[in-house]
């Protein structure tokens, strides 16, 4: 089987929410933000300005290590913008998100498998986070 790189390419920044943009800003500067409930103590990822487990307003964004574990994955390879993988990491702190898996052959790509972050950028001012394998050649 031929090995099948996914290398990235975002056009255009993405659609903000109002209060998005230090995230993104975050991850132009190489960063991944968390959101952190001071109400509840509970860490959450797409950061927003209500603490989904409590509802609290009382958020702050923390900075999290930018390492974790897939936790499940999806590889597409049929259609416009293919092969890539889309998969849920668990981050180190405890949430898991929603994210791309990059830079690596897509074969190789496993359940539990320890993944660092890559802030990928858009042809706009921000970047997207995402993830490839922690290990050199993975």
């Amino acid at each position: 089987m031929t090995e099948q790189r996914n290398e990235v390419q975002i056009p255009g920044d993405p659609a903000l929410n109002p209060g998005d943009e230090q995230y993104f800003i975050a991850a132009r500067n190489g960063s991944l933000l968390v959101g952190a409930c001071r109400a509840c103590g509970e860490l959450h990822h797409y950061p927003r300005c209500l603490c989904p487990f409590c509802w609290s307003s009382d958020v702050e964004l923390k900075p999290a290590a930018g390492t974790g574990t897939i936790y499940t994955f999806s590889v597409t390879r049929k259609g416009p913008d293919t092969p890539y993988c889309i998969a849920y990491v668990q981050l180190d702190e405890g949430p898991i998100m929603m994210t791309n898996i990059v830079d690596t052959d897509l074969d190789r790509v496993r359940i539990g498998q320890r993944v660092r972050l890559v802030c990928v950028p858009t042809d706009g001012e921000y970047a997207i986070p995402m993830f490839s394998p922690a290990q050199a050649g993975s």
